[in-house]
């Protein structure tokens, strides 16, 4: 589904669906407290990327970037799998084919397989911040400038999955910064706040008329993004799966302005084969700051001598 407008911007929805977050908030703490009864801890540090806020702010790329650097496998749930990502996931695909060795379905039993390996890089995962089953070594939060905490809300109401102070539970955050900050956001002064800046790298040049589309969490920020002629912009649900039509009827529209087609990473490969090649991705760049990396070796290094 398409992310709620009520959930960035509080209106007569968001209030009226306030009740239903009460029963969302008690029913998440019986499963997380349940989940904590039986928590696995693995050999291997554990380091978890995770957000409080139901989906699109944008950790996949940075988990991309961590997991080069420590040469990592990662874990994750597998959202939404196709036979265009190969029945893993828009996300695993994206990441796999950039030679990040992932595992996708039950964390818990690919954790155990992946701690009966010689090696002893940190395993990376992919969500589950709220997953408390697994014990995480380093749980690292995302959030994006310009989504803050949306409208504040839990779930339905808003796109909260846990109340803010489940930040405290956070060894470190990372935070995209953005031209417009969403309002009433503020962090946690005593937690490292690190920051990042995304960059699309669009592969047409600056004259071509673009017709961008997408479907993910929140598409206005890729389209706020591209450095490229965007004469209009067409937006899907999260992790849409294309039909051939839906290609078909894009490429009649861009043919009949003269414009040629983009879209994020992310949904070019959950597109047919054949529309690959008449559809380009604007490649997504991620920068974090330096002191990040080294505080992130420096807390893996610390749990690796603490289980050696």
């Amino acid at each position: 589904m398409k992310t709620p407008k009520w959930f960035l911007k509080r209106g007569f929805l968001a209030y009226l669906l306030c009740p239903l977050s009460l029963f969302y908030l008690i029913g998440s703490k019986f499963v997380y407290g349940l989940r904590k009864s039986r928590e696995y801890v693995s050999e291997r540090p554990v380091i978890c990327f995770g957000n409080i806020l139901s989906g699109g702010v944008g950790k996949t790329p940075i988990v991309r970037t961590v997991a080069k650097v420590f040469d990592s496998p990662v874990v994750m749930r597998g959202y939404k799998k196709t036979k265009e990502t190969g029945d893993v996931g828009d996300e695993a695909k994206m990441l796999s084919e950039d030679g990040i060795l992932v595992h996708v379905g039950n964390r818990k039993s690919n954790l155990i397989l992946l701690n009966k390996q010689k090696t002893k890089s940190p395993i990376i995962m992919d969500d589950g911040f709220q997953n408390s089953s697994i014990h995480k070594d380093i749980s690292v939060l995302v959030f994006d400038e310009a989504i803050g905490f949306g409208n504040g809300f839990l779930l339905p109401a808003g796109p909260l999955r846990e109340k803010k102070s489940a930040i405290r539970r956070a060894d470190a955050i990372i935070l995209i910064k953005r031209k417009n900050v969403a309002r009433n956001f503020a962090l946690p002064t005593d937690i490292p706040v690190f920051i990042a800046h995304n960059r699309e790298i669009c592969p047409y040049d600056k004259k071509t008329s673009v017709i961008a589309f997408a479907g993910i969490g929140y598409p206005k920020k890729f389209f706020d993004n591209i450095p490229c002629k965007i004469i209009e912009q067409i937006s899907f649900s999260d992790h849409y799966q294309y039909t051939d039509d839906d290609i078909k009827n894009l490429i009649k529209k861009a043919d009949k302005k003269n414009a040629k087609l983009l879209t994020t990473e992310k949904d070019w490969v959950r597109l047919p084969e054949w529309a690959k090649k008449q559809v380009k991705f604007s490649a997504l760049d991620i920068e974090i700051e330096k002191k990040f990396y080294d505080w992130i070796k420096r807390k893996v290094n610390e749990h690796t001598c603490k289980k050696s």
